[in-house]
């Protein structure tokens, strides 16, 4: 049974998206990073061993948005037009004890697909970085929460998540 993903042998295959039109795409992604206030504390501080922890993952995000052909199979490689990330941190703990650092990610591009895949991946490997520069502070950090908020552009046109189908 073929799909726009699978052959007529039930094979995966990437889309043929070469007759497709070239037309402005964005994406939002969003998750959260769950640590320890004072966690949050030497992070706000510039006091953890590795240095400027949401510098490093801003950049991580940039990069692994731009390589999510490479980590992701049958996605197609895209030209992006701009990553932009943004980390929002709340350092109420919840009923846990636990702060969070939200992270968000809108991803651009001008082209055949959409660019929905580079969003949640910058997200995706921001918290991993986060995490990976926090855990000799703090090893129950968790992460989670990874959804898309939007996307516009191509033929199925514009989604906006509801309020109430935030994770």
């Amino acid at each position: 049974m073929p799909s726009s993903h699978w052959d007529e042998s039930g094979r995966a295959r990437m889309v043929n998206i070469g007759g497709k039109p070239q037309t402005e795409r964005t994406a939002t992604a969003t998750g959260k990073v769950y640590l320890r206030p004072e966690t949050l504390r030497r992070i706000r501080k510039g006091e953890t061993a590795k240095g400027d922890v949401l510098a490093v993952a801003q950049v991580a995000g940039v990069m692994a948005a731009k390589q999510v052909p490479s980590l992701i199979p049958l996605c197609h490689p895209l030209l992006l037009s701009s990553v932009e990330m943004r980390f929002e941190e709340d350092p109420n703990p919840d009923s846990d004890h636990r702060c969070n650092v939200g992270i968000t990610a809108t991803v651009r591009a001008t082209g055949p697909t959409g660019v929905e895949m580079e969003a949640m991946t910058a997200v995706c490997v921001a918290a991993l970085t986060i995490y990976d520069m926090c855990k000799a502070i703090d090893r129950e950090m968790s992460f989670g929460g990874i959804m898309l908020l939007s996307k516009s552009g191509g033929k199925s046109g514009t989604y906006r998540r509801k309020a109430k189908n935030k994770a």
